[in-house]
């Protein structure tokens, strides 16, 4: 028969998906080249299949260069430098291999994070990818049809007798910042929801604030817009505006369920206004009148002299 040694404690079991420091900078180094391996495998299709991706990124500026020679005008792509091509080349094939490895890495960003989260919460991690990811492409695809049209319209402040020669650099950063601002404005009405459902922002607050809303997706649209043209304004504003307004909706009726729920289990604070202060309950609690065990068992007192 085993017997402890005095003041030994035993060690408490450790929680179900805790692990120490070392075992986390492990994972995350293991997810890490994954997630490069997944990139560089990227990278390779792109270099692979370059000549398909610059067509399909040169396609809306071609749009552009039919439009100009009908009308007279030289519109013309050009690599002023000698090591140009092959940075051009790289940076396309960078870009696809982000692209194309993207469910790998955020899968094993995904992973990294779960252990960490309660179970809800991993349920509103998946409906935000889910809802965000077709949200996203849905902005790079309006973004896609909006840019031959602001392209013309930028170029047709060209002066008479002067060429548009464009760096294709330049060109790539502008259509990868214009494909961008889209995809993340209709991401904000999404980023709405989730602050509803956090709790963070009520529906009746959201549509006290619609005017504002109104003025801040206009001042978005024009500043992303690459033209000052009211028509590529109202093709990003209108979009945006109306997710903003389904969103609005949403959290109306996430507010209505809440309520609804609080009514069922007897807390109803539907008749407070935003500044009133909830009913508290300041009946003085009983206080414990145990006697404490040196109360009934007082020390004795050493009288010996």
């Amino acid at each position: 028969m085993a017997i402890k040694e005095s003041g030994a404690k035993e060690s408490a079991p450790a929680k179900p998906g805790a692990m120490p420091l070392t075992e986390h900078l492990r994972e995350l180094r293991n997810r890490l080249v994954k997630s490069g391996i997944a990139i560089l495998i990227g990278m390779v299709i792109g270099w692979i299949y370059y000549p398909q991706l610059f067509r399909w990124l040169s396609a809306p500026f071609n749009a552009v260069v039919t439009e100009a020679r009908a009308e007279g005008r030289t519109v013309t792509l050009a690599l002023t430098g000698v090591a140009d091509p092959f940075v051009l080349q790289m940076q396309i094939a960078a870009v696809a291999g982000l692209i194309l490895s993207s469910p790998v890495w955020l899968y094993q960003l995904w992973r990294f994070v779960t252990p960490g989260l309660h179970r809800h919460e991993r349920r509103w991690g998946l409906g935000f990818v889910a809802v965000a990811v077709p949200l996203f492409l849905a902005g790079v695809v309006l973004a896609y049809v909006v840019l031959p049209y602001g392209l013309q319209i930028l170029f047709g402040f060209t002066p008479d007798g002067v060429e548009n020669i464009v760096a294709v650099d330049r060109y790539l950063s502008f259509f990868l910042r214009m494909i961008m601002v889209f995809g993340i404005g209709f991401l904000v009405p999404l980023l709405l929801v989730v602050l509803n459902f956090a709790g963070v922002l009520s529906g009746q607050r959201l549509l006290s604030w619609w005017r504002w809303i109104i003025v801040s997706v206009m001042v978005f649209a024009a500043v992303a817009t690459p033209t000052g043209d009211p028509i590529n304004l109202m093709l990003l504003a209108g979009p945006i505006l109306l997710l903003v307004m389904l969103a609005v909706g949403i959290s109306l009726l996430n507010d209505r369920r809440r309520a609804r729920r609080r009514k069922d289990a007897g807390i109803d604070f539907s008749d407070l206004d935003d500044d009133e202060i909830s009913p508290l309950d300041e009946t003085p609690s009983p206080l414990d009148t145990t006697p404490s065990p040196i109360d009934d068992d007082p020390s004795p007192l050493d009288e010996t002299t």
